[in-house]
């Protein structure tokens, strides 16, 4: 019986399981990004031999802007984290690969970290790093990833520049690839930056629909996979095994946004919801409080995840997006436009909320759970 079909044991199904249990401890990641961008920031000032400037209110935001004159210019590197091996283990058992999604997965990490601060993106560069070259031998696999990535790229408008494909044999497993995507993009007319700056009081709160977990969370989802009886096998819904859930490829939310340029809107402020789940809506350093009182429907495989983990409503929207992928930070007199926009582009939306005067904290009314301004420390 392989590890992916294993059943659990009683103990472990009736027990809560956390991120933390599953890995991944944001109380020893974080302080090492608050280091380091406190490093980075002392060299900004090479800029300046170049004629160029840092816009400084994106240092510790999903992206950084460099002032190059007539216009702004952002970037980004993101890797895709353990999905990856999902995919492998759900060809081992059906036979299918999965990698044109991973692809997408891969891409969406960068590009959708990159248009919170209101860039349209130009370039994406591949870094795939094997632990063999044997790895590149699998063509149905190898094809699959080119062709994905190449899709992704033509969904978002950009062109792929290059990248990188080293053979990493001892510090990347036998059979296993690391995926990571670079992201660069423009802020043209400058008008369209938005890193928070006009954030205030009565703003609106749209949600943006994810596809499922995206790609973060993953290490949670494998850990679960031992207390389950069928392992990834095991049905999250009629005709839908956990495995293949997990791998619905992450929304590509720039259409969306490039949209909502196209109709003459531009968010206050923007945030991708990723790593620390609904956290991610304290990102902004202001002090504000973000109502939220409406919450969209949750997939099916988060739904299941929340359920066999045990987790309340407080760990799961505080680790996984819930159904948000996205979140825009908009005029309230614009709110209801861009979830019809959204949609336009086949992304479900929803006016989730509101931006009040107050201490800085997330209300989520539906649930009633709170988050405080020690939940999220990015900076």
């Amino acid at each position: 019986m392989t590890d992916a079909a294993r059943p659990a044991t009683h103990a472990d199904s009736n027990s809560t399981l956390s991120y933390e249990q599953a890995g991944v401890n944001y109380e020893l990641i974080d302080p090492l990004k608050v280091a380091a961008q406190r490093a980075a920031a002392a060299t900004a000032v090479n800029l300046a031999a170049h004629g160029f400037s840092e816009i400084a209110a994106s240092r510790g935001e999903s992206a950084y802007v460099v002032d190059v004159g007539p216009f702004y210019l952002a970037s980004i590197v993101e890797c895709l984290g353990s999905k990856a091996l999902v995919a492998d283990e759900m060809k081992a058992l059906t036979g299918r690969s999965y990698y044109a999604a991973i692809a997408q997965d891969t891409i969406a990490m960068a590009i959708n970290d990159l248009i919170t601060v209101g860039a349209t993106p130009l370039v994406v560069q591949a870094y795939w790093a094997a632990g063999g070259s044997d790895w590149f031998g699998d063509a149905q696999r190898a094809q699959a990833l080119v062709q994905g990535w190449k899709a992704a790229c033509d969904t978002c408008g950009v062109a792929w520049g290059g990248g990188e494909t080293p053979a990493l044999a001892g510090i990347v497993e036998g059979g296993r690839i690391d995926l990571a995507a670079s992201c660069t993009g423009i802020v043209n007319p400058k008008s369209r930056l938005s890193v928070g700056d006009r954030l205030g009081a009565g703003d609106a709160i749209v949600l943006l629909a994810s596809s499922g977990i995206h790609a973060n969370g993953l290490s949670l989802a494998r850990k679960l996979v031992e207390r389950l009886p069928q392992g990834y096998l095991t049905e999250v819904a009629p005709g839908l095994s956990y495995g293949e859930a997990l791998l619905a490829p992450t929304v590509l939310y720039s259409p969306v946004t490039e949209a909502l340029y196209r109709a003459g809107i531009t968010p206050r402020y923007c945030a991708n919801i990723t790593g620390h789940g609904w956290r991610k809506l304290l990102r902004h350093p202001a002090t504000l409080t973000y109502r939220i009182q409406k919450i969209p429907a949750v997939p099916p495989v988060l739904a299941f995840m929340q359920q066999h983990a045990r987790q309340d409503d407080h760990e799961a929207y505080g680790t996984l997006n819930m159904g948000a992928g996205f979140a825009l930070f908009v005029a309230a007199d614009e709110a209801q436009r861009c979830v019809e926009i959204a949609r336009s582009q086949g992304v479900d939306a929803l006016v989730a909320g509101r931006v009040e005067a107050g201490p800085k904290r997330l209300i989520v009314e539906p649930l009633r759970i709170e988050y405080g301004d020690d939940a999220l420390q990015l900076r």
